[in-house]
C-alpha cells in the first residue's frame, strides 16, 4: 500500500464548544490534515453536502439535535451515508458506546482527549479509507481483465469464505449458549450485534461468489426433485438467528405440507435467503413477516411479505435495475450491497420464473417470485 498523504484528507470537527474545536484543530492540524468545523448537527449536515469531508468527529452532547440524531440523519441520507464517523463523548458510558455503534458509528473517543489516542484512531480510519480506495481501483482493474477474474474468484472462495464461516459458527454458538443474565448487558448486546453482522457478511460473500460464477460462466443449474416447503422450513435456523434481536415473527402460510418440483436447490435457497434477510432488514422491531406458497396454473408462487418501512415511489424503479445495485440502510441502520436482489432476479429468470414486488411506504413490501411446477 502506498504511503498516505494526510494533506489529501479532510476532517470535519463537530462540537458546540469552540475551545474543543480549537484543541482538535491544533492536534490534527499538526498531522497535516485539512480541518473543517461545524458547531451543531445542522451545520454538520450542510458541510457534508458542500465540502465532501473524508471523516467526521462528532460530539454526542449538543443542543438542537445531538450526535446520535445527527448520525441517524446522515446514515439515512442519500449524500455520503457511509462516511466514517468517530463519536466524541465526555460520558465514559458503555450505553452511549453501544447506542453509537448501533446507530452506525465507526469509533469513539472520550473527553478529555488523549492526544495520542485521538491521532491513532483518526489515522486508523483514514488508513481504512485509503485501503478501500486502493482495493476498489485494483478490483476494477482485475475485473476489466478477463484472465484475472478466475484469480479473484479463487481468492474470495478459498481465502475468505472458510474463516468467515468459522467465525459465524462460533458467534452463533456463543449467542445461543450464553445466558444474557450471566454476562454484562452491554457486552451481550455487542455479541448479538457481532453475530448479526457475521450472518450478513456471510450472505454477502455467498452472493459475491455466485455473482462471480455467473460472470465467469461457472454457474451450473442442477435440477433435481425438491420440496419447496421443506426448503423453507430448513432455512428456519438462519432467519431465527437474525430475527431474534428485532423480535420479528416469521410464519409460513401454505395449504400444502409438501410442494414438489424439479429445480436447483442451491439457487432456490439463495433467492429465499436474500428475500427473507431483505424483509428482516426493512422490518421494524416486533414486526411480522409472512412466507406464502401456493400453486396456480402450474406455477409455484412464493411470497415474502413484511409490514416494515416500505419503498418510496421515487425508489421503486431503482430496486430491480440491472444498471445499478441500489441499496439503503435498514430500520436498525443495517447495511446492504444491493447485490442480493439483482442475483434473485437473475436466478429466478434462469429457473424459468419471474420476480416482482408491491410496496407502500410506511405500510410494507411484498416480494413474489415463481418457479415452474414441473
Amino acid at each position: 500500500m502506498e504511503a498516505i498523504n494526510n494533506s489529501e484528507y479532510k476532517i470535519l470537527v463537530v462540537d458546540d464548544v469552540q475551545s474543543n474545536i480549537i484543541l482538535l484543530k491544533a492536534i490534527l492540524g499538526k498531522e497535516g490534515y485539512q480541518i473543517l468545523e461545524a458547531n451543531n448537527g445542522y451545520e454538520c449536515i450542510e458541510k457534508l453536502k458542500t465540502d465532501n469531508p473524508d471523516i467526521i468527529l462528532l460530539d454526542i452532547m449538543m443542543p438542537e439535535i445531538n450526535g446520535l440524531e445527527t448520525l441517524e440523519i446522515i446514515r439515512n441520507a442519500e449524500v455520503y451515508p457511509d462516511i466514517p464517523i468517530i463519536f466524541l463523548s465526555a460520558l465514559d458510558d458503555k450505553k452511549d458506546v453501544v447506542k453509537g455503534f448501533k446507530s452506525g458509528a465507526n469509533d469513539y473517543v472520550t473527553k478529555p482527549f488523549n492526544n495520542n489516542e485521538l491521532v491513532v484512531r483518526v489515522n486508523h480510519q483514514i488508513s481504512l479509507i485509503a485501503a478501500k480506495r486502493e482495493i476498489e481501483e485494483k478490483t476494477i482493474s482485475l475485473l476489466s481483465t478477463i484472465k484475472n477474474r478466475d484469480r479473484l474468484y479463487s481468492v474470495i472462495a478459498h481465502d475468505l469464505r472458510s474463516p468467515l464461516s468459522s467465525i459465524k459458527m462460533i458467534l452463533n454458538l456463543l449467542t445461543t449458549e450464553l445466558e444474557e443474565s450471566k454476562i454484562d448487558n452491554e457486552l451481550y448486546s455487542m455479541l448479538k450485534e457481532a453475530n448479526r453482522t457475521s450472518e450478513e457478511l456471510f450472505l454477502l460473500l455467498d452472493n459475491l461468489l455466485k455473482w462471480t460464477k455467473t460472470q465467469t460462466g461457472r454457474l451450473n443449474i442442477i435440477r433435481q426433485k425438491i420440496d419447496i416447503i421443506g426448503i423453507i422450513n430448513g432455512l428456519e435456523d438462519l432467519y431465527t438467528m437474525m430475527t431474534k434481536s428485532k423480535g420479528i415473527k416469521i410464519s409460513l402460510i401454505s395449504d400444502s405440507n409438501q410442494i414438489e418440483t424439479f429445480s436447483d436447490t442451491d439457487l432456490i435457497k439463495t433467492i429465499l435467503r436474500n428475500l427473507i434477510v431483505n424483509a428482516i432488514k426493512f422490518s421494524y422491531t416486533g414486526g411480522e413477516i409472512k412466507i406464502t406458497v401456493e400453486v396456480i396454473n402450474n406455477e409455484i408462487i412464493i411470497g415474502i411479505i413484511d409490514n416494515g418501512c416500505g419503498i418510496s415511489e421515487a425508489n421503486k424503479d431503482k430496486i430491480l435495475s440491472k444498471e445499478n445495485s441500489y441499496t439503503t440502510f435498514g430500520t436498525n441502520n443495517e447495511e446492504g450491497s444491493g447485490l442480493g436482489l439483482n442475483l434473485c432476479n437473475e436466478f429466478v429468470t434462469k429457473l424459468g420464473g419471474r420476480l416482482w414486488f408491491e410496496s407502500e411506504e410506511g405500510v410494507g413490501t411484498k416480494f413474489y417470485f415463481t418457479i415452474p411446477k414441473v
